[in-house]
């Protein structure tokens, strides 16, 4: 690996950790010493700091990304066999609570150029059943919400922003304000999972809203349906975040934005150096900041680049390999191979490389040197 003289690594959660290792150990050793570990002081600080940071009027933490998926979708109650549009290509999560709270999922394809849902085509898929519009901020940049939200108020329908990898992000609105993905629509939702631009060292979540009626359902739900302890008014999950994580997401809050310009300072540095490869393309910014969770270039002879990656000490990843619409899990909705052309090329070209908060110069140069050198050499 000539002059690399560490692991090159996907995500770099320990270089994090020992750049703020005074902070998170004095912050975790309060709350063990304070013996509060389930919805605690701390727990309600993050809330209210987040709600700060997103401008947004209720945050509710919870035990993790895909619990923020099925609590939204549970506060808006909604009738066995409601519709919820989304996109194939995301994580199964977006899909899957859909259909354990017996909804039924209708997906719509995505921009080759962003990997978000194509809002222009959102139209053709609604009906008497359509209830929601799910969008998922893929990667790290918003989706296309200002169309979005227009035709859900043309249509009366709900908004719930999968926004599990991109806060931080801004929409830029056609009247050229900025603002945060997960506050535009009716609920967004948050993951903390560790790998995250703000994630803990276990499981989290969160759901924003500024709807008061929704932020006390989702309160509610999170509890077991339970505003006092022991009377239950709805039908409710146990889904809470416990304190030792919201302590260290407290303390990595104060730094997102640092993370997040170190996210994009790397970006750049990838746009500057491969951007002049013919056979590859670097990720598109087209309706506002990217926070760039992930750096997902596509390109050609995806699988054997790969493999040239791996034998040189480089990982990468593909998200994601096989479109919802043609996993197993949801082949009871009929889809085939064809139904989603775009989702289904980008899951034959999309690769993910090293992308984090703590990645230097001399890495990114190894990467994209050797990125090079396969594509004039092979």
């Amino acid at each position: 690996m000539g002059n690399i003289v560490k692991e090159i690594r996907m995500v770099d959660l320990k270089g994090q950790y020992l750049s703020l290792q005074e902070e998170i150990d004095s912050a975790i050793a309060e709350v063990i010493e304070s013996t509060q570990f389930i919805n605690g002081p701390i727990v309600k600080s993050l809330g209210k700091e987040l709600e700060e940071y997103l401008s947004c009027k209720h945050v509710i933490p919870c035990a993790n990304g895909t619990d923020a998926l099925m609590i939204a979708l549970m506060a808006l109650d909604l009738k066995e066999g409601d519709e919820v549009i989304t996109t194939p290509f995301t994580f199964v999560a977006t899909a899957e609570t859909i259909v354990i709270l017996g909804l039924k999922p209708v997906f719509v394809d995505v921009e080759q150029d962003t990997f978000n849902i194509d809002a222009e085509k959102l139209k053709d898929k609604i009906n008497e059943k359509t209830k929601v519009i799910l969008p998922v901020h893929l990667f790290g940049q918003s989706s296309n919400m200002d169309v979005i939200m227009e035709i859900a108020q043309e249509h009366s329908l709900y908004v719930i922003e999968d926004n599990a990898q991109s806060i931080g992000a801004m929409l830029e609105q056609k009247t050229g304000k900025l603002k945060r993905t997960g506050t535009i629509g009716n609920i967004g939702t948050l993951s903390f999972f560790p790998s995250k631009n703000l994630g803990c060292y276990g499981d989290g979540g969160a759901i924003t809203t500024d709807d008061e009626y929704l932020a006390e359902r989702m309160r509610m739900i999170c509890k077991h349906g339970s505003k006092v302890k022991y009377y239950h008014e709805i039908v409710g999950v146990n889904s809470r975040l416990d304190a030792i994580q919201a302590a260290v997401l407290r303390v990595k809050l104060k730094h997102l934005d640092t993370f997040n310009a170190h996210r994009l300072g790397a970006a750049n540095y990838y746009d500057a150096e491969l951007s002049e490869i013919a056979e590859l393309k670097t990720p598109n910014r087209k309706y506002g900041t990217h926070v760039f969770h992930q750096y997902t270039i596509q390109c050609k002879r995806r699988d054997e680049l790969k493999n040239y990656l791996k034998e040189r000490g480089i990982p990468s990843m593909i998200y994601y390999p096989v479109p919802l619409h043609l996993q197993g899990a949801f082949a009871y909705l009929g889809n085939r191979e064809g139904d989603y052309p775009i989702s289904e090329h980008l899951s034959k070209q999309v690769l993910s490389l090293p992308m984090h908060s703590e990645i230097t110069k001399e890495e990114q140069s190894y990467i994209c040197s050797e990125i090079k050198k396969f594509y004039t050499s092979n």
